[in-house]
């Protein structure tokens, strides 16, 4: 693989940040610089850490980053649920966020398992 860019994954992941960036702006204006930016925060982490996982040529360190992406998933997954609870958003609002969500935990899941198992 000549690129992160390559990685599936990290195509998903660069879908759910454009996702996650459209939701944000539905959330009241109170939450700004609270919830809505930690989804941002949370939501750039995963792409990034592919990313620069990827770029550093040592299984090693990448799977210590697709960790840290796997991380910043589940964060992700439980503001946009935090969202749905309050009422912020609607199942309709999230539903390709959770779906894209899903498919990048399997998938990361998939790729560390794969690089221990090549180590």
């Amino acid at each position: 693989m000549s690129s992160y860019k390559d990685l599936v994954v990290w195509q998903k992941a660069m879908e759910l940040t454009a996702e996650i960036y459209r939701l944000v702006k539905k959330l009241p204006k109170e939450e700004v610089y609270a919830l809505s930016d930690q989804m941002r925060r949370s939501v750039v982490s995963i792409p990034s850490n592919i990313a620069e996982g990827q770029d550093r040529n040592s299984d090693k360190e990448f799977t210590r980053f697709l960790f840290i992406a796997r991380g910043s998933r589940a964060e992700l997954e439980t503001q946009v649920l935090i969202c749905l609870k309050v009422g912020y958003l609607l199942e309709s609002d999230v539903a390709l966020a959770m779906g894209l969500l899903n498919e990048i935990g399997k998938m990361l899941t998939s790729l560390i398992a794969r690089l221990k198992t090549d180590n």
